[in-house]
């Protein structure tokens, strides 16, 4: 299959505290020329004000002025950029271990992963930490970035070395798609150019990577799912009679004429026209936004979903998932919350607390169940009412969730399904 230009590929940045995450994002839009004039006077006037011989790259995505004080970043940047290749979004997270709950934010919806290596410190445990979190969050794809080549003389073996010490660990993780590529960030060697430095390099450098790597594959083409966001109803002269259901297809394929059901009612219909602003489709598939209209009147509403007849999602007021604990405080025993599904909200509750993971040793907690901030743990949940879903490896959209406390407001926790 051909690469689509227009093809938007999001990639996550993950790495210990100063392996150079932000400097790497910098010199990527800096050497692929995607920073307005605006934006480098402003980064060069404040590299010459902190004593910088040349432009600070990292000023480009610490945004946050706790961030350009500390020189670290606490937040998920996102940045855009396009090549005549390829579009990007970049998520820049945080490497401190209390930033956890950021990270996985951040690589929730991520194509690629990006874990940063300093090439004189090795693979440590930031660096099993967030290869871990990229696994467990089903990112299908990982380049290790084995940055700071320049502070290790460029040498062909300290990189053997890390590749050693990664696969070491490596085969427990859930990626498959695992690659490594020398760099050093600060000087552009293989990042956007290939090196000169490192001619035993026979790869191609990141972006070339990140340009040409296959994403189409990853999507779920198989099991078609439709939450449905609203009801379209224009009452206009011109379209007195269409009612449509407008969303985002989440995985598979629709096209007019197929026989759907309505989940959860369990009512079935045909597919009369797949509709956008700019006409009709022949088809949709993820993530593109439609409005589906159907041969027969059916009451539907936001949170309903449209699947195929023969192939529907699990309907259940019950199931296992692994969440990542976002909120300061603890979670409170049997507490209520929303949970937002796709486009539907209703009550849930954590009915039960399997165990926590030691994202240092990958081990579990059986012993202390309480959920703190940055706490991944496996648990069961209880819905008011069936939710449609599917595993999280196998659909990233109806297996997953978020948990909002109802008092404040405020998201406590993400979750992938199991």
């Amino acid at each position: 299959m051909a690469i689509d230009n227009n093809q938007l590929l999001r990639f996550t940045t993950a790495g210990s505290v100063d392996d150079g995450k932000s400097t790497l994002i910098g010199r990527l839009l800096y050497d692929s020329k995607a920073i307005f004039e605006d934006q480098l006077e402003a980064v060069e006037t404040t590299s010459k004000r902190k004593g910088h011989e040349g432009v600070d790259l990292a000023l480009f995505t610490d945004g946050l002025r706790d961030e350009r004080e500390q020189g670290i970043t606490i937040d998920v940047a996102y940045r855009y950029f396009t090549t005549p290749r390829r579009k990007f979004i970049i998520a820049d997270t945080p490497g401190h271990i209390q930033y956890t709950r950021n990270m996985v934010t951040g690589a929730s919806t991520a194509n690629a992963a990006l874990v940063l290596v300093d090439a004189r410190n090795g693979v440590i445990e930031q660096t099993k930490r967030h290869a871990f979190i990229a696994s467990l969050l089903q990112i299908p794809h990982l380049i290790v970035c084995v940055n700071k080549m320049d502070l290790v003389d460029y040498s062909e073996k300290r990189y053997e070395e890390i590749i050693a010490q990664f696969e070491e660990f490596s085969s427990k993780l859930y990626t498959k798609d695992i690659r490594f590529i020398p760099i050093s960030a600060l000087n552009g060697d293989n990042v956007v150019n290939r090196s000169e430095n490192m001619s035993w390099y026979q790869g191609a450098p990141l972006l070339h990577t990140l340009e040409h790597m296959h994403i189409s594959s990853d999507i779920n083409k198989v099991d078609a799912r439709f939450p449905v966001q609203t009801v379209i109803r224009p009452q206009s002269e011109e379209h007195r009679d269409y009612r449509g259901y407008a969303g985002r297809v989440a995985s598979g394929i629709f096209r007019p004429g197929d026989k759907i059901s309505i989940l959860p009612s369990g009512f079935n219909s045909t597919i009369k026209s797949i509709d956008t602003i700019d006409g009709e489709l022949k088809e949709a598939y993820a993530p593109m936004s439609v409005s589906i209209s159907l041969e027969d009147d059916i009451d539907i509403s936001r949170g309903d979903m449209i699947v195929k007849e023969n192939n529907q999602p699990t309907p259940t007021q019950e199931f296992d998932a692994m969440i990542c604990w976002l909120h300061n405080d603890t979670a409170k025993p049997r507490a209520k919350y929303v949970i937002v599904h796709t486009a539907n909200e209703q009550r849930a509750m954590i009915k039960n607390v399997f165990y926590k993971i030691d994202i240092n040793t990958y081990n579990r907690n059986e012993e202390n169940k309480d959920l703190e901030m940055n706490d991944i743990a496996r648990v069961t949940v209880r819905t008011t009412r069936p939710l449609m879903i599917d595993e999280y490896r196998d659909n990233r959209v109806t297996g997953s969730f978020v948990l909002i406390d109802e008092s404040t407001h405020e998201t406590v926790a993400a979750g992938m399904i199991l």
